[in-house]
């Protein structure tokens, strides 16, 4: 992976952001649980950092290395001292240039009296633009001021700075630039087509995938207790082993929500030498799987709203965890499973998201390195049903549509869908020999971003290492809704949309924007695309669409692709 790239993103549903993101307040409260968030000890460092800065009613005091304050009149005595230790002197150096006039020297100024100008008395009437003014009176705030008769409130300009209307969406991108990563808010006004930057948190680790949630982690709740309130929060993985969850509608947010692992105050489990003594490429300890918590990095995160307080993710150990987020944090598992693919690492981790009363609402569909796609119950991950890839796994997504059936895209460039109920049993060990439901050869190199769209049956996003994204239309039986239908699959559009290598692209959430989707990649730059400005698009789709009684939006006049800050290439570019 290059240097400079967005890994992952994820967006908010439209109306779960706060219509008014608070600034994040550094108060008592705050201090406290943020001590208790880092573990021992950690509050009473804090607090004796808080207390060493000494801030006076003008501001920061200026303290030298001493710890004294500074005094520019000591540097100007000094600097008149030598200034008339030199004049009287009557050694010169032979050696040394020829002194010149004052008047050759540019920077000498001494010859216009400067420092003496506020001892001189005036003698005239003011000069200016201030000739006929009396006096003058300096307010520290135009509050204070009775001539200014519109008065600045500072609190509702920040709050007109970071509203929300109730049409925005809000797309959240995890990004590393150089040695900096980030969480990158954006907002997204279709009616306007403007894309810009909200507000960004800082991270401490590289990030590699991102989950939005609206449960209020460490909220120690029950299932007998009252529901807890929605909010919005945004779940991250990294390359380091803890998983912290962020309140998306804080603004300046200088600490996470909740902790998922070991306290920031312990020691980080890492990768030792094994101390061979040879000279030749080092090999390697990875410290030991444990149930509490992940000793290598973050691969994969999966939320539900069916268990709002219940998170699954899946990391380079080889291990698979179930995260109870009403716990207090830095919070331990509540579950771990290690063999579902052999201590192998685990690439992607998903949640089926269908209703409860399917019955279906607590199976996981998982990917390992194994090259192997499993099918299990949260309750019973021993029963574990699942096919082998021929290629390297990248994505795994449920069908929004038939919950049984899910998709995966591969290194090859292979997009494969299965029937679950087609997959056999693992006790044995053996693995399965279903067949595909249909495959799609959909790129030249890895498919690495896949997406399926939930607002419109058989339509597909995917993105790869070869730069483009791209749109396909899946006719069947289900689709079209005709028994006997014999399945086409077309590509409905596709576009290099300058983005580099595509690592993430996503459909919006949202029933108002149901051909909106996000992409990014390795030039670490967003871009939405309004895939409904196509017409290719608008013929495979509207129809479909109309048969769930909504209609298509008008055609973009930018074509449909919206970048931040209008770094967007020619609408016409790469477009089929």
């Amino acid at each position: 992976m290059s240097g400079t790239l967005i890994s992952s993103l994820v967006w908010v549903p439209r109306g779960k952001a706060a219509h008014e993101p608070k600034r994040y307040n550094l108060d008592d409260e705050e201090l406290e649980r943020v001590g208790r968030l880092g573990g021992p000890g950690v509050l009473e460092q804090l607090k004796e950092e808080m207390e060493g800065l000494d801030v006076d009613e003008g501001g920061w005091e200026d303290v030298d290395s001493d710890g004294e304050e500074g005094s520019d009149s000591e540097v100007d005595e000094q600097d008149g001292e030598d200034k008339e230790s030199g004049s009287d002197d009557e050694d010169v150096d032979m050696d040394a240039e020829p002194a010149t006039s004052k008047s050759s020297d540019p920077n000498d100024l001494s010859a216009f009296k400067m420092d003496e100008y506020d001892d001189e008395e005036s003698k005239g009437v003011a000069m200016g633009a201030f000739a006929n003014v009396k006096g003058l009176s300096y307010y520290r705030d135009n509050n204070e001021d009775p001539y200014i008769t519109l008065k600045e409130d500072d609190d509702e300009l920040e709050r007109d700075e970071l509203s929300l209307l109730p049409t925005d969406s809000m797309i959240i991108t995890a990004r590393t630039t150089s040695d900096l990563s980030s969480l990158d808010f954006h907002v997204y006004a279709d009616a306007d087509e403007n894309l810009y930057a909200h507000h960004d948190l800082m991270l401490p680790t590289f990030p590699l995938c991102v989950e939005w949630l609206d449960f209020p982690s460490g909220s120690g709740s029950s299932s007998t207790d009252e529901a807890p309130k929605s909010g919005s929060y945004v779940a991250v993985g990294s390359f380091d082993p803890s998983i912290e969850i962020w309140d998306a509608d804080l603004v300046d947010g200088l600490y996470p929500q909740a902790i998922l692992g070991p306290s920031p105050s312990l020691e980080k489990p890492e990768a030792k030498p094994a101390g061979t003594g040879k000279k030749k490429r080092k090999q390697m300890i990875q410290p030991t799987a444990n149930a509490d918590h992940h000793v290598q990095p973050v691969l994969s995160l999966s939320w539900t709203p069916n268990h709002r307080n219940l998170l699954l993710s899946g990391s380079a150990d080889g291990t698979i965890k179930l995260w109870d987020l009403t716990r207090e944090s830095p919070m331990p598992a509540l579950k771990s499973w290690d063999k579902v693919h052999g201590g192998e690492k685990v690439q992607g981790v998903e949640w089926n998201k269908s209703p409860a009363a399917s019955g279906l609402d607590k199976a996981v569909l998982s990917a390992g390195w194994d090259r192997i796609v499993k099918v299990w119950d949260s309750r019973a991950a021993d029963d574990a049903i699942g096919v082998k890839m021929g290629s390297d796994v990248e994505c795994v997504r449920w069908d929004p549509w038939e919950p049984t059936s899910f998709f995966v895209s591969l290194e090859n460039g292979l997009i494969l869908t299965y029937d679950s109920r087609t997959l056999s049993s693992q006790k044995s060990g053996s693995l399965s020999t279903a067949q595909p439901k249909y495959t799609l050869s959909a790129h030249d190199g890895a498919a690495s971003a896949l997406d399926v769209n939930p607002h419109i049956r058989g339509c597909i996003a995917t993105g790869g290492m070869d730069k483009m994204v791209k749109v396909w239309n899946v006719l069947d039986e289900e689709t079209e809704g005709v028994k006997g239908r014999k399945r086409e699959i077309s590509l409905a559009t596709s576009r290099d949309l300058g983005l580099g290598k595509i690592f993430t692209a996503r459909w919006s959430p949202d029933a108002e924007t149901p051909l909106t989707l996000a992409a990014a990649g390795s030039k670490a730059t967003l871009q939405v695309w309004d895939v409904a400005s196509n017409p290719g698009a608008r013929k495979a789709f509207g129809d479909r669409l109309r048969r769930h009684g909504r209609e298509l939006g008008e055609i973009k006049k930018s074509g449909g692709v919206v970048a931040v800050d209008g770094g967007g290439e020619d609408e016409s570019e790469g477009e089929n």
